[in-house]
């Protein structure tokens, strides 16, 4: 892929390569709402949010930003931005409200109309089959830590994509299983809200082994382009072997099964001193790297560690005894999150240089701000730095050889933002939640401008 870069009196362009895919990304559980509505059974969200403590403010996804009733609206809103395509998830229990068993026709009755409605506007779908809404049920039979977790998923990605399969041509299995597995299990930060570190390393591998049993699965229906979204991080720090250890548990625990057929060694002696690996069975690392057309990179930040010897293992690293998780640097999003495109940069170029056969997509990158509305105007400057300043690395990444391909900007909207309710804003177009009353923000119309030029302004 090739870039340009057009100077001209009103500054430089940094064009990105022909047929570049734009769009922005939203996940079910955080905008549709209707958590009741035509046969939905609950979620682990749907329990866990109701728990007290559990999300700030008490906040659930029960109404949401009610896209399940506004879509029609919200994809016309997608249209006046210009957006080529939109990625959006499927909740799980709309489709298999038990998690397993009949389909729910009415469940895929709303992505039926949803992508139909998306190509009455020339957007092009792209559907994320797991985005975190396990169905209660799967829970309670034992969860991601449980195999039949990952067959029964199978099934659910056969049966979504019999309906939709013939409109919908980009699929994501699963998305940012790192985030499902430690955050749900091993720190009780997600839901399901559990805290035993075993269960979470035998939940990573089932999500993976979901992965692989989905991909085949797309694969036999004749789907043609299949990707996996991790949240990957740039691990630093002065001392290797701390770097190395945590990029093995955040990074290299997932891209390494998928990419290269098998589980690293280093973290493999980690997982087997927690449980063992009496959950991995003969057979699981080929279906796991199944070969899949594209990878999903969400990125946010890097991760800074020290060697501190003594210091026991941060919660949703189990296996990183020793290591110091280290604050954030300089200036931070609203999460708290250090703003660092050359974060962005750095983990492109990784990539495409380890794993030089797939191609990349950045399926979300974005910043919590607090948005204040003046009026019909929401000027949110510091969020249009923030895209700036990550096209333009990943403009830097492309020409030092990186093959991306797509970059999908988080959030479409404002939305119910997990264990931080409603109180952290990723949206480009603003939600007043008591109105639900859509606001276009500045950097919406800057992004539009971005897509109409296929390049940003450095």
């Amino acid at each position: 892929m090739t870039t340009r870069t057009d100077t001209g009196a009103s500054g430089r362009t940094l064009a990105f390569p022909p047929g570049f895919v734009w769009g922005a990304a939203t996940a079910a559980y955080q905008i549709e709402g209707a958590t009741g509505d035509d046969g939905r059974g609950p979620s682990i969200w749907d329990v866990f949010s109701t728990r007290p403590g559990a999300v700030a403010g008490g906040h659930t996804g029960e109404v949401a930003c009610d896209h399940y009733r506004r879509y029609a609206a919200d994809v016309a809103l997608m249209a006046g931005l210009g957006l080529p395509a939109y990625r959006f998830s499927i909740a799980w229990p709309r489709v298999q409200p038990d998690g397993s068993g009949p389909v729910n026709p009415r469940g895929l009755d709303f992505y039926d109309r949803l992508v139909d409605e998306l190509l009455a506007h020339g957007i092009d779908p792209y559907a994320t089959l797991y985005h975190w809404d396990l169905p209660q049920a799967l829970e309670e039979r034992g969860g991601w830590a449980d195999r039949n977790t990952a067959l029964r998923f199978a099934d659910y990605a056969s049966a979504v994509h019999e309906r939709l399969g013939d409109r919908v041509t980009a699929w994501t299995t699963l998305n940012e299983p790192w985030v499902a597995a430690f955050l749900g299990y091993a720190s009780g930060l997600h839901a399901p809200g559990r805290r035993d570190p075993a269960a979470a390393f035998r939940a990573a591998h089932h999500l993976l082994l979901a992965h692989g049993l989905g991909t085949s699965a797309l694969r036999a229906g004749g789907a043609p382009q299949i990707c996996l979204t991790l949240n990957l991080s740039p691990v630093m720090g002065t001392d290797a072997d701390a770097v190395r250890l945590v990029d093995g548990l955040v990074n290299r625990q997932f891209l390494d099964p998928v990419l290269t057929g098998a589980l690293p060694s280093d973290v493999r002696a980690i997982v087997e001193r927690h449980g063992g690996l009496g959950h991995i069975v003969d057979g699981d690392d080929a279906a796991i790297a199944e070969p899949i057309d594209l990878l999903g990179v969400n990125y946010y930040n890097p991760t800074y560690v020290a060697a501190v010897p003594g210091a026991p293992a941060d919660p949703a690293h189990p296996g990183s005894e020793g290591i110091a998780f280290l604050p954030a640097r300089g200036v931070t999003t609203e999460m708290g999150w250090p703003i660092e495109p050359t974060g962005l940069t750095a983990l492109l170029t990784r990539l495409s240089r380890d794993h030089p056969r797939v191609p990349l997509v950045v399926t979300e990158n974005g910043a919590a701000f607090p948005d204040e509305p003046d009026g019909d105007r929401v000027a949110d400057a510091d969020r249009m730095a923030y895209l700036s300043g990550h096209l333009s690395a990943a403009h830097a990444a492309i020409e030092a050889g990186a093959d991306l391909r797509g970059y999908f900007v988080w959030s479409l909207l404002d939305n119910f933002e997990w264990a931080e309710g409603y109180r952290r804003r990723f949206g480009i177009v603003y939600v007043d939640y008591a109105s639900q009353r859509r606001i276009v923000k500045d950097s919406a119309l800057w992004f539009r401008d971005v897509i109409r030029r296929n390049g940003v302004r450095d």
